[in-house]
């Protein structure tokens, strides 16, 4: 079982903290070093992030949008998106239902 609350490399340049779940709702800080991705990928769990800190582009699905610092942008269950940093930065991830595939890796 993943610790949580602890911080782990995601991809290159970018580390994640997973805090502890409800029942239903999750969330975890992601930081970004400028240039960083979040590789696209898809999942049936609704996302909404938060950017904390930075500049990055996000992509869902044909759709492109630059989320900055106190913007937030809603991920569809289902959609395949990415992000990358433009700068360094820091999103706040909300999940629901709970992503198992996180909390058990």
């Amino acid at each position: 079982m993943k610790k949580i609350g602890e911080w782990e490399a995601a991809e290159p340049g970018v580390k994640r903290k997973i805090f502890e779940p409800g029942d239903h709702l999750m969330m975890m800080e992601v930081h970004f070093e400028k240039g960083a991705e979040g590789y696209r990928h898809r999942h049936p769990h609704e996302q909404f992030s938060y950017c904390m800190q930075g500049r990055l582009e996000f992509y869902i699905g044909d759709s492109v949008t630059i989320l900055q610092q106190g913007e937030t942008i809603c991920v569809p269950g289902g959609a395949e998106h990415g992000v990358k940093a433009l700068e360094p930065s820091v999103l706040l991830d909300t999940f629901t239902p709970l992503r198992l595939d996180l909390l058990s890796e």
